[in-house]
């Protein structure tokens, strides 16, 4: 996908470089999406009203992900940590990511510790986050 498909998510960059460089050498792709396989398969183990517990596919992770530059605007990313799992294809990545919500100005500080599995093929096949609101 080239890069310009991604611009609709350019409020959300900074939790894809902080997520990209816990990634880096586990998974092949440029960008988050670009390391994700078409079947991946996300469980969110919080509740957001309007925000699935579960996602299947690619297409759909993006198209969840889509509207978020229109209610909080990302501005960093830190606190990364990797664990490592005993299993080579799973992975435990924690960070934080430091913004704002557009609709009053409100900071919008999220703490997430998230597993990821990956295939053979330096894929991602699916994550499951929890997230804390600091």
């Amino acid at each position: 996908m080239p890069k310009a498909e991604y611009e609709v998510f350019e409020a959300l960059n900074p939790f894809f470089e902080v997520v990209m460089e816990g990634l880096r050498g586990l998974v092949d792709g440029d960008h988050y999406f670009d390391t994700i396989v078409e079947d991946a398969f996300f469980e969110f183990r919080y509740h957001f009203p309007g925000w699935p517990p579960t996602i299947r596919g690619r297409a759909n992770l993006m198209a969840s992900f889509s509207g978020y530059g229109k209610t909080f605007k990302l501005h960093s990313g830190d606190a990364l940590v990797v664990h490592r799992s005993q299993d080579s294809r799973v992975a435990i990545l924690e960070n934080e990511v430091h913004g704002k919500i557009l609709l009053g100005g409100a900071p919008y500080d999220v703490r997430t510790s998230c597993s990821t599995l990956f295939s053979n093929t330096r894929k991602l096949l699916g994550s499951r986050p929890v997230t804390a609101r600091s």
